[in-house]
């Protein structure tokens, strides 16, 4: 199996390319912060699931890379707050991003809580 089919991957790398598209229409002060930083967050939540999946091999790293996923899957909601409070993204977008950042939060938690159906030995 690829890490491109485990189906946590899919999910952020789907929500991190929503979020790329949204952030086009922040305004231009934004793009060295707000911008930058939010789109940087939500592409680091796949690919560390994508680092995690080839560490599966050493149980200790397959959960600290997870942990790390999850831990940019939350700085990646601290900054869809920043956007909705700027008024960048209405309530509308900003419950639907949050939604299914925490739909794959809880599919990051999964793979921690369950590392043997992921090939990790104990």
């Amino acid at each position: 199996m690829k890490f491109q089919d485990l189906f946590a991957y899919q999910k952020a790398f789907s929500l991190a390319m929503e979020i790329f598209e949204t952030t086009k229409k922040f305004p231009k002060e934004e793009m060295y912060s707000l911008t930058d930083q939010i789109r940087r967050s939500s592409r680091s939540v796949p690919i560390t699931i994508a680092e995690a999946y080839r560490k599966r091999e050493y149980p200790k790293h397959f959960h600290s890379k997870l942990t790390d996923s999850d831990s940019e899957n939350s700085e990646t909601q601290g900054w869809l707050e920043f956007s909705f409070k700027c008024e960048y993204i209405s309530e509308l977008e900003y419950n639907s991003l949050l939604s299914k950042s925490n739909e794959i939060g809880k599919l990051i938690n999964f793979m921690i809580l369950n590392p043997e159906k992921f090939g990790v030995k104990k």
